[in-house]
């Protein structure tokens, strides 16, 4: 299984506790999950992706390589955020996406074939 992992931007805390709760009742986005970390750095993302593998079975060895992967390949992109997040304030989290591609394939053809 492929997985991809990217970082989305800040959110404050409400909002990302709002979005997390409508997105449990309508039961969506099998194999997609958008985690919120209050610190940039890759412990804290590597911390954050833990709870999500048991819930996916996912292979926490392939996990783990693809947020390290990024981390070591978009630096210019974490600095960004993590100097978001830094001038957001303590009560935003910088939101990233942990997805199996194929969930995230099927996500995005589902948005690309809604009426808008």
């Amino acid at each position: 299984m492929k997985y991809s992992f990217d970082i989305l931007g800040v959110s404050p805390v409400l909002q990302f506790f709002n979005h997390q709760q409508q997105s449990l009742q309508k039961s969506q986005n099998q194999g997609v999950e958008y985690i919120g970390s209050n610190i940039c750095t890759l412990d804290a993302l590597l911390e954050s992706v833990e709870p999500v593998l048991p819930k996916w079975g996912w292979e926490m060895d392939q996990v783990v390589d693809t947020v390290i992967h990024f981390w070591l390949n978009n630096s210019e992109s974490i600095h960004y955020w993590k100097r978001r997040l830094t001038d957001a304030g303590r009560d935003n989290l910088l939101v990233t996406r942990l997805a199996d591609v194929e969930a995230l394939r099927s996500e995005f053809e589902s948005l690309l074939s809604q009426n808008w």
